[in-house]
């Protein structure tokens, strides 16, 4: 099966003939005029089969669930008998296979107690349409005679609504036309209290183009986002699911309708004679276009999944035009609907005939929303270190379930006296938040996932943690330590060495409320920094941030990091982080505070520096490794860098800034080949900084950027870049801001 796509749902068509002359159907008046030829009521036999192959589908490829939609013309034609039958074979053949989800989408002019009970009784989901108000659904929705259908579907609508059936009441679908007002449309669908509202665009081609009576190009898209705005006013009141989609995929989320997104479609239609088409909406473009050649008797559904025209709606960016590929919003509106875009000649390679619509449509509804669907972690550097802080505990939280009890009983004391710790007060927090804390967490859930889990190594990590916070707190909790080669590195605070290089065992922590660590009952000394001895090493702290040296998950840099630094050293290293800062400071101030802000951690690195640049490890936001020699100018290069590639490393860990990286490729002065949009993004973030830099600080050394006009052209790529989310978005405008000010 592999490289073919699994067809999810199946659109039955139960009848092939309706009780209305809806005036805009695909079906009967558009181009296929292949129903004439087709029985009115599909056969018992051709239920089967389908029932059968869609068995043999969802074993074959272990699908979940699958859905079929009961459809028509108008489905409730074929009657209860035969609608009985459908429900009755398919649940048989899916029996122990997959999940069965029925629906049925009607006019409902026939919907009565008699259909809604076999529906009841099978679970059938029921759809209807109705295009709104009785002036709006009159305008195409009318019997052969004129007659208005409109009360006859409020009455099926009451009935679906009423107690007994409520709960099979699936939603509404409204046809968009542009001549019908959009608010009184969008009251008329609300009051009816649908569970979801879909609008659908009226099927059209570049051959047959939709009515545009005022011959502009974005009516369709004026008339949406009028009802978009009444729609939001009034507190969102029902799902829309054309709305809801849009939104998705600005937040980097997926399309939720086949009429929008760059998601391979995943249905297939059975008609009445057992003939498998396509999506039927492509009866629109031209006879034969659903087409596949293939039956429910003589193919597999496999068959249908390898069939050129199926195979075309699952390429994803690739089945789009190339104007589309080109196109900022192409990932929401993944060049419309695959029929809309049928012109003859060039077949279905082009935008759709929506286009100009689909795009106002999207930068609308974004430009409405931007403030609100924009990640506060973003905006708020409070909500960034919360949004971290709950990342860490959901890590810890995930490696306790993943270990199943191998970290044995070390592990078990340590994670109840973390919950004694958590009780006593907020001892624990700083813990959590030490850079490092995350780099053992993701070690060891790698470990995990490997089948090669250490429990003895997370155990003495997790107590090492558990002693570090009972003494940070001064309580009276015993904390049991294990330790090997006579030590045991008590994170944020220290190394302790218990016994003789080479030893292991355990030891019992405790303080005594004044400073003073005590082992198995016997103080032993100060633990706090500026206490040292043969026994006890402090972790430095350059002004509030911590010169940490110590900690043996420390090595998560792309270069290794220092042994202990001597007391000259790194008093040294420590003036000139000064110097550093205050050359930061005056030159990029707005961000130089950004840098400075959230860091806790400076960990030494070996070797001299390169290209100006601290390291970003895989660790907490807090931490940045900085090499260890170098020049005041080539330090406060190292640590601006540095921070900007921890601060992005942390957005992108809480918030969807891009979705579906890789799929497009693009130039980056800083590379030699095209690159994702993640490092193109890295590139600019840490570049931006680096030009505001120069500019106000002069020629940087050899090496360190690139030239300001290939910054901007860059920041201007990555704003126009089709995966930006809105909160990426947000960010390269951010980036522009920063940009601009430096040049001020």
């Amino acid at each position: 099966m592999t490289g073919l796509i699994a067809f999810r749902e199946i659109v039955l068509k139960v009848h092939s003939r309706c009780d209305l002359a809806c005036d805009h159907c695909y079906v009967y008046e558009h181009a296929d005029q292949s129903w004439r030829a087709r029985p009115k009521v599909i056969s018992e036999e051709v239920i089967s089969r389908t029932a059968a192959r869609l068995a043999e589908h969802a074993r074959d490829h272990a699908l979940p669930s699958v859905t079929v939609i009961l459809h028509g013309g108008e489905p409730l034609l074929a009657g209860p008998a035969r609608l009985r039958t459908a429900c009755e074979e398919f649940g048989r053949a899916l029996d122990g296979i997959a999940e069965l989800d029925l629906r049925i989408h009607t006019n409902g002019l026939q919907l009565s107690p008699r259909y809604l009970d076999l529906f009841a009784e099978y679970d059938v989901k029921v759809g209807v349409s109705l295009d709104g108000d009785r002036a709006a659904n009159d305008r195409h929705r009318r019997f052969a005679d004129g007659r208005t259908s409109h009360p006859l579907v409020l009455k099926a609508l009451d009935l679906l609504r009423s107690a007994p059936y409520r709960h099979l009441y699936q939603g509404l679908l409204c046809t968009v036309d542009i001549e019908n007002d959009p608010v009184a449309v969008l009251d008329a669908l609300t009051a009816l209290e649908p569970p979801r509202i879909d609008f659908l665009l009226p099927h059209a081609t570049w051959e047959t183009p939709p009515p545009r009576p005022d011959g502009a190009p974005d009516a369709y898209a004026r008339w949406l986002l009028r009802v978009f705005d009444h729609w939001d006013a009034a507190g969102r009141p029902v799902p829309v699911r054309l709305f809801s989609s849009l939104l998705s995929t600005l937040r980097g989320g997926p399309s939720l309708t086949e009429s929008l997104g760059l998601a391979p479609t995943d249905l297939v239609v059975v008609e009445t004679d057992g003939t498998l088409e396509q999506v039927d909406s492509l009866k629109s473009a031209y006879e034969g276009a659903a087409a596949t050649g293939f039956d429910v008797f003589a193919h597999s559904l496999d068959e249908v999944a390898a069939h050129p025209g199926v195979r075309a709606r699952q390429l994803g960016l690739a089945g789009v035009s190339g104007e589309c590929r080109a196109c900022p919003v192409v990932r929401s509106c993944g060049g419309g609907l695959y029929t809309h875009r049928y012109r003859p000649g060039t077949g279905f390679d082009n935008p759709s005939v929506y286009c100009a619509d689909l795009r106002e449509l999207v930068e609308g509804v974004e430009g409405r929303t931007a403030a609100t669907s924009t990640a506060p972690a973003l905006r708020d550097p409070a909500e960034l270190d919360t949004a971290q802080q709950d990342l860490t505990r959901v890590l810890l939280a995930r490696l306790h379930r993943d270990l199943a009890g191998a970290g044995g009983a070390d592990w078990d004391r340590s994670w109840e006296l973390l919950g004694a710790v958590e009780e006593a007060g907020d001892a624990l927090q700083p813990v959590l938040d030490h850079p490092y804390t995350r780099t053992w967490l993701l070690g060891a859930l790698d470990a995990v996932r490997q089948g090669r889990p250490d429990g003895a190594e997370a155990a003495r990590r997790l107590a090492a943690l558990a002693a570090a916070a009972v003494l940070r707190g001064g309580l009276p909790l015993p904390a049991p330590v294990p330790y090997r080669d006579g030590e045991v590195y008590l994170p944020t605070l220290g190394l302790l060495r218990i016994g003789a290089p080479g030893t292991r065992g355990r030891a019992v922590l405790r303080t005594d409320g004044r400073g003073h660590l005590v082992r198995d009952g016997r103080r032993e000394h100060r633990f706090g920094p500026g206490t040292s001895d043969a026994r006890w090493h402090p972790v430095r702290v350059w002004e509030d941030t911590a010169l940490d040296d110590l900690d043996p998950y420390r090595n998560c840099f792309p270069r290794p990091p220092r042994i202990r630094l001597g007391a000259a050293e790194a008093a040294e290293w420590g003036r000139r982080l000064s110097a550093a800062w205050a050359l930061l400071h005056r030159t990029v101030p707005a961000l130089a505070r950004q840098a400075r802000a959230g860091l806790t951690t400076l960990t030494p690195l070996a070797g001299g520096p390169r290209s100006g640049r601290g390291e970003a490890g895989r660790h907490g936001p807090g931490a940045l490794g900085v090499p260890h020699t170098g020049g005041v100018r080539e330090t406060a290069l190292a640590l601006l860098t540095g921070r900007r590639r921890a601060r992005l490393r942390a957005l992108t860990e809480v918030a969807d800034l891009y979705a579906l990286d890789g799929e497009w490729l693009h130039p980056s002065p800083w590379r030699e080949q095209p690159v994702p949009v993640s490092r193109l993004l890295a590139d600019v973030y840490e570049g931006v900084a680096v030009e505001a830099y120069r500019r106000a600080e002069g020629p940087l050394p050899p090496g360190y950027g690139v030239p300001g006009d290939r910054v901007e052209q860059a920041l201007d790529r990555l704003a126009a870049a089709a995966e930006l989310t809105s909160t990426g978005k947000a960010l390269a405008a951010e980036l522009h801001g920063e940009l601009k000010g430096a040049g001020a």
